[in-house]
């Protein structure tokens, strides 16, 4: 959280999911960002953090870059089709079309999506397989939020 003068200004929810599960843990990913962000805006609509003016919201994943988040997903079809773009998609896609939807519902202001195998991770070698949810977008969203309050 970025807090100035008593304003919350900014938070961010951090993640990162290295396997071998990533079935179970993507699920409880999304329902988590999901359920934070709706808080936050219940609250912040029922003036939890009065005066401060609307805060900035950004989700942040770091994924693990293996064979098992790269591979594809099985679905299972019982009862409705699912969506095309799931059919075939690896965990990996799913958490970039996750997150961008995120973004796209103005659930968050800004995502970020990374990926680093785990022996890279630590040494900041990561690779952004989406431009709109790359790093430098991120950072400047959320100086650009900090700016703007400055003044």
């Amino acid at each position: 959280m970025v807090i100035h003068e008593g304003h919350l200004i900014a938070a961010m929810k951090f993640k990162s999911q290295t396997g071998p599960s990533f079935g179970n843990n993507f699920n409880n990913r999304t329902e988590e960002a999901i359920g934070s962000a709706t808080d936050l805006w219940a609250s912040y609509r029922e003036g939890a953090f009065k005066p401060s003016p609307r805060p900035w919201l950004g989700y942040f994943m770091l994924l693990d870059d293996c064979d098992a988040s790269a591979s594809p997903v099985r679905v299972s079809e019982p009862h409705f089709k699912v969506f095309p773009e799931f059919v075939d998609s690896s965990y990996r896609r799913r958490y970039e079309l996750f997150i961008q939807k995120l973004v796209r519902d103005r659930l968050y202001d800004a995502g970020c999506f990374l990926l680093a195998p785990s022996a890279f991770a630590a040494k900041g070698q990561y690779s952004e397989p989406n431009l709109e949810l790359a790093f430098s977008p991120f950072v400047r969203s959320v100086q650009a939020r900090i700016a703007c309050l400055g003044n």
